[in-house]
């Protein structure tokens, strides 16, 4: 293995552009002997000789040729490298991994829209996944930041609450039930249901609520995405559990309605979580603070909870 240092190879860039030990010497404000003894440990640590002496001048050889030119490669790095932290430190560039739970897509998508607007030279990787994928990013520690419900237990993370989520009961505008006021879950559990899949954090939440009633539910289908749950009960397959940040959309265009049940809507958070210990980038720290300074206020701009919710 080679060994060599960063001071050896600015000696022998040194050396070979003056075309002396002496020039380069004073160029350096070092003694000839020292540049010489440097010089002469790099040879040693290769060795091959780097220079030859020809009449009263001396030339690079080939090796040295060769190290001069790889020196020259490794310090443009380190100039590259210095330029990029500097970025980073300035958030002019650097990159950004998250990932989010199916839910929290519709409003990190606002949340990320808003935090390119003032840096928009970052480079973001933005995944919505379900819990189970979500566990596994944090486990494997292959993502920066991960927004979600309820955090997981057992695992080694940080997770820090940074808005309110509303779980609320949608039905059909034609649902038997749409417009009664104060629906008891004993009825409510009468009707058929459309829910997330098993572990997921909306059904978690939804299923503790009931069996602290001492209600069990017992969905009749089952789905892992939110858009199809949505779609599911706009045709009237039955009632779902959703956040209301996700309706936003069909309740302006009086697709589905919000039910009036008791308990609901269930007073949830979400989460912004990373492994700890786990040393965030400049950039990733920034998106972090600006989650948790901005959420609220976006959520009480008047954009969210969407139009047409009242609780």
């Amino acid at each position: 293995m080679i060994h060599l240092t960063l001071r050896q190879l600015q000696m022998l860039e040194a050396v070979a552009r003056c075309g002396s030990f002496s020039k380069a010497s004073a160029e350096l404000h070092l003694s000839q002997p020292a540049v010489s003894m440097q010089i002469r440990q790099l040879e040693e640590s290769l060795d091959l000789p780097l220079f030859e002496q020809i009449g009263k001048k001396i030339y690079l050889t080939e090796a040295g040729r060769e190290t001069l030119q790889a020196g020259q490669v490794i310090q443009q790095q380190l100039v590259n490298l210095e330029t990029s932290l500097a970025n980073l430190r300035g958030l002019k560039g650097g990159s950004l991994r998250i990932s989010v739970a199916s839910t929290v897509s519709y409003f990190s998508a606002r949340l990320v829209a808003l935090f390119r607007e003032q840096y928009p030279d970052v480079r973001i990787s933005l995944n919505v996944v379900n819990r189970e994928t979500l566990l596994q990013h944090l486990l494997d520690n292959t993502i920066d930041l991960v927004l979600m419900g309820r955090p997981p237990e057992g695992y080694d993370v940080q997770a820090q609450p940074f808005m309110n989520n509303l779980l609320v009961v949608i039905a059909a505008p034609n649902h038997p039930l749409t417009g009664i006021k104060h629906i008891s879950l004993s009825r409510l559990i009468q009707e058929s249901f459309v829910a997330r899949e098993m572990g997921s954090g909306t059904r978690s939440s939804v299923e503790a609520y009931f069996m602290s009633q001492g209600l069990v539910l017992k969905p009749a289908m089952e789905m892992n995405k939110n858009e199809a749950i949505k779609q599911a009960v706009e045709v009237g397959l039955g009632l779902g559990v959703v956040s209301i940040h996700t309706i936003g959309v069909e309740l302006a265009m009086n697709r589905l309605c919000v039910l009036d049940v008791e308990g609901f809507p269930l007073q949830r958070k979400w989460f912004l979580v990373q492994r700890e210990g786990r040393r965030l980038s400049p950039v990733a720290q920034t998106f972090a603070d600006f989650v948790l300074s901005e959420a609220q206020r976006i959520a009480g701009s008047g954009e969210y909870p969407p139009p047409g919710f009242s609780a």
